[in-house]
């Protein structure tokens, strides 16, 4: 066996104990091995029926987690101890908040009302309340979509806390760098880790060679523009000459600079757009939302 807790025969011994005793077809089944780093519990089965989760011992408060992230009427089918043998039990998420795990195992979690499809901009109100103004949730789907996520991109998120949370939550298999300069947005971005049960997420407090040595090289970065931004971009660059930019700001003149800053790094020519959101309140009038400029590097045609 390798360095991991569970081998690819212990994979398949479960896969077979769970076939021969359970009428779920594990066609369907989406595997996820939680003692590797980086991996999401929660945002797993909200996007899934049947996922087989291998564990090690611990994790007093899963199901708890589970419970409250709205995954109470899954359905748990699991066993005593740690082989995959013995009678099968099944109990419903919420009938197991005050359990914890006691051995490593393989659990089988069922979410009849799991979303197949991807889903951008969740609503601000179910992000932990703190020092963090979030962005608009509309304006936040169409970040996201520039920034083009797929499973295993890695990314770095600058001064965006709620960017960083979706990210991770559509992007399983990547990693997330989290830049946050103040301590107060850091501790409301860590109650949102633990609020989601993201495990693919890393903070930092500012961006230079210390910071990001050892981390992955991110393939694309989200920042919201600052005073510090060209030596952010500077330093991103170094380590990937190729890196793609999302840039948010609400200031015109660093819109309309962009130009020159994308040319002196070598970006070619930047795609700039404005978003305006205006939403209906329960008076029957319109709230505006600020209206950023979303800077992204224009496709080469």
């Amino acid at each position: 066996m390798n360095d991991n807790l569970f081998s690819n025969s212990n994979i398949l011994s479960w896969l077979r104990y769970y076939s021969d005793n359970t009428d779920v077809d594990l066609e369907q089944v989406k595997i996820l091995d939680i003692t590797r780093k980086n991996k999401n519990l929660i945002p797993t089965v909200e996007s899934h029926r049947a996922v087989l989760v291998f564990t090690e011992a611990g994790h007093p408060d899963i199901f708890y987690r589970m419970f409250n992230a709205g995954l109470g009427e899954c359905t748990v089918i699991y066993n005593d101890g740690s082989e995959p043998e013995g009678p099968v039990k099944q109990n419903y998420v919420y009938d197991m908040i005050n359990r914890g795990i006691d051995s490593s195992a393989a659990m089988l979690v069922l979410n009849p009302k799991a979303r197949s499809t991807i889903k951008f901009g969740i609503s601000n109100e179910v992000f932990a309340s703190g020092s963090v103004r979030y962005v608009g949730s509309e304006i936040r789907a169409v970040i996201l979509s520039k920034m083009q996520l797929h499973e295993g991109k890695n990314v770095c998120v600058i001064s965006g806390e709620s960017i960083a949370v979706e990210s991770a939550m559509l992007d399983g298999e990547g990693t997330i760098i989290a830049v946050e300069y103040s301590a107060r947005d850091r501790q409301t971005l860590e109650d949102n880790i633990h609020q989601f049960g993201l495990n693919n997420i890393t903070i930092i407090d500012h961006v230079d060679e210390d910071t990001l040595a050892g981390l992955p090289v991110p393939d694309v970065t989200m920042l919201v523009a600052s005073a510090s931004m060209e030596q952010e971009m500077e330093c991103l660059l170094k380590l990937n000459p190729n890196m793609e930019f999302v840039i948010y700001t609400l200031d015109l003149t660093v819109a309309a600079s962009m130009g020159d800053i994308f040319r002196n790094f070598g970006l070619g020519t930047p795609a700039v757009t404005q978003i305006a959101v205006s939403t209906l309140t329960k008076k029957n009038t319109f709230e505006t939302q600020p209206a950023p400029w979303i800077i992204t590097r224009k496709p080469t045609e």
